[in-house]
């Protein structure tokens, strides 16, 4: 199959489970893990989809990875629950938070649900789309697979992206979903640019001279950015505190680098958090978030700018349309995966 040629999300899908499934990950995690990456890909966060598949690989096969964990929750109160993902795939204890946490919104208005022993799990947008879709109000946020980023003002790199996502139903096409790093740029876009080929533009990333560090080959050299100065470092650390201390999760000097260190557990903290309106005496909530949504789109732009879009907007027909005609994948991706199926040994197309 060409390069340049659609791949359709089915294949990409039977892919992505056939290389798993090679490193000891059962057939039905396997499928629902690879679902779920391709799934970031057709909601347009590459980088954070089928992207990461190498790294998966490398963490299964170096020991890091569990291929067959035992998930399950630890403890538990009516609306509160901690689960244990026994180091496996990030996506089967974050999928199992998200769907208990929508069980507790609705029996018991509200249902947060804390991961600890965690993995890389995707963007959190995955974890908080589907609260929307069900007429809930969602959030998920996670300790950084890796430190990239110093206290503010401090040069010991002790924070990650650590990202952060919410979700709001509508009464249109699109729900309200928000999802960002607190940094600049997230590390997985910064990757993407170093597969390609491509600079970093300045403002993402500063060395230890504190100047402009744009090649992102040297991307150990330096320091991400946060986002708003003080305030991203703050946002950060709060973060951390819930997603990582609260579920007695790694945070600060404790936080595993995933990618160069494929054999140790990383103990990625996460939570998910699911809030009925009902539980508030709003039975209308889309409706009456659509009117605020519709005021924000009808804003005069300012010259120059496009039209006002709120987080979310286009994202159901783009998915709708790569699902019925395929990913354009990168061509650097499209050889890595080819790669990986040399290296990993299975067998698996891409029709």
């Amino acid at each position: 199959m060409a390069e340049n040629t659609p791949i359709k999300p089915e294949a990409l899908r039977r892919f992505v489970a056939r290389a798993l499934a090679s490193q000891g990950v059962p057939s039905g995690d396997a499928a629902k893990v690879a679902s779920l990456m391709v799934e970031a890909d057709i909601y347009g966060y590459a980088t954070h989809g089928v992207f990461r598949l190498r790294q998966y690989l490398a963490r299964l096969a170096g020991g890091g990875c569990n291929p067959t964990p035992a998930v399950k929750v630890v403890h538990e109160t009516v609306a509160t629950a901690v689960i244990d993902g026994d180091d496996g795939l990030g996506h089967l204890a974050m999928s199992a938070a998200r769907d208990l946490a929508m069980k507790k919104a609705r029996e018991a208005g509200i249902g947060w649900v804390g991961v600890r022993r965690g993995n890389h799990a995707g963007p959190l947008a995955l974890y908080v789309r589907p609260q929307a879709e069900a007429g809930l109000l969602g959030m998920a946020a996670a300790v950084g697979s890796a430190n990239h980023v110093p206290p503010y003002g401090g040069s010991d790199v002790l924070l990650g992206t650590n990202p952060i996502a919410f979700s709001a139903p509508g009464d249109g096409t699109d729900p309200f979903v928000f999802d960002m790093a607190t940094t600049v740029a997230a590390m997985g876009k910064i990757k993407t640019l170093l597969q390609q080929g491509d600079p970093m533009p300045e403002g993402w990333m500063v060395g230890r001279d504190g100047r402009p560090l744009t090649d992102p080959a040297r991307k150990s050299e330096g320091f991400l950015l946060p986002i708003g100065g003080p305030k991203g470092f703050g946002l950060s650390v709060a973060i951390g505190l819930m997603a990582g201390v609260l579920n007695g999760a790694a945070f600060g000097s404790d936080v595993i680098d995933f990618t160069n260190d494929t054999a140790s557990s990383t103990n990625t903290g996460q939570f998910v958090l699911a809030l009925n309106p009902v539980a508030f005496g709003i039975a209308d909530f889309g409706p009456r978030a659509e009117r605020v949504f519709e005021e924000m789109r009808a804003s005069e732009p300012l010259p120059g700018h496009a039209p006002v879009r709120l987080p979310g907007d286009g994202k159901t027909a783009m998915a709708k349309a790569r699902e019925d005609r395929g990913l354009d994948l990168k061509p650097a991706l499209w050889r890595d995966l080819e790669a990986l199926r040399a290296e990993y040994e299975f067998e698996a197309s891409f029709i």
